[in-house]
């Protein structure tokens, strides 16, 4: 039996007492020890899964999509040795980001989803949103008055993904707002970021050359960039789709064809 996991898991159950005295509970009935190491060792198993659910539940995730399920053949621009890396959560421990690079569709927000996701699974909070969607939120806080609310509960997740930066533009309250978010995170949390717009013209992004800088600087310092250069997989999608629906459509004119010769 091992006694060292069964204390783990009465701990992780809550049990304290039971935790406590069960030496003596094996003393009275040594015959126990296999029963309560095999019962306890099943209910942390259900706890944990519970947990994590919950963990993704909350998250709020565009999808369900793991780092298993990503093809990486289909981009081989990306080292998958360094994205497997990351779901250890080492980056997490050092407070580091990660900044995904690359045009629409070819995989990023997969990534990131999948890290986060790999972060639940950890035990650890995340929460994925869109930069449009978080700039709005600390806008409309900021003129409630409640943006110091607003912006410790982004703070205070362990991870936080802003997903879409550079899609649409950002005005000045907004780049300001999403500054105090990042500096407030700054060497204190992990942020994933996801951009199909190039380091160098996010001062266009945020319309303010000065914040924009600001904003990178703190990202960028302890950071692992990932520059994307591969195909669309919508595009690939798209291209399979009409080609299968071309093929049966030549299938359909060929039996039409042989029906009316026969």
């Amino acid at each position: 039996m091992n006694k060292e996991q069964l204390i783990h898991n009465l701990a992780l159950l809550k049990l304290p007492y039971t935790a406590e005295h069960l030496n003596e509970y094996l003393a009275h009935s040594p015959d126990l020890g296999p029963v309560l190491e095999a019962l306890f060792s099943r209910e942390a198993e259900a706890k944990t899964k519970r947990v994590v659910a919950n963990n993704i539940q909350l998250a709020k995730f565009p999808y369900n999509k793991r780092i298993k399920d990503f093809d990486f053949d289909f981009q081989p621009s990306i080292n998958n040795e360094v994205i497997w890396e990351l779901t250890t959560m080492k980056f997490l421990k050092h407070h580091d980001n990660v900044l995904f690079i690359g045009n629409s569709g070819v995989g990023k927000t997969h990534l990131a989803t999948g890290i986060g996701i790999a972060a639940c699974e950890a035990n650890q909070s995340a929460y994925f949103i869109t930069c449009q969607e978080l700039v709005s939120k600390l806008i409309s806080a900021y003129r409630e008055q409640k943006l110091n609310a607003r912006l410790g509960q982004y703070v205070r997740y362990k991870l936080l993904i802003i997903d879409e930066v550079g899609y649409l533009p950002v005005d000045k309250l907004g780049a300001d707002l999403l500054f105090q978010l990042i500096n407030r995170r700054y060497e204190r949390r992990s942020t994933i970021i996801t951009t199909n717009a190039p380091l160098s013209e996010w001062g266009h992004v945020f319309g303010d050359e000065a914040l924009a800088n600001a904003i990178l600087d703190r990202l960028v310092h302890h950071s692992k960039i990932i520059k994307i250069s591969g195909q669309s997989y919508r595009m690939r999608e798209y291209r399979e789709t009409t080609q299968t629906k071309e093929s049966k459509s030549t299938k359909k004119q060929l039996r039409m064809k042989r029906g009316q010769t026969g």
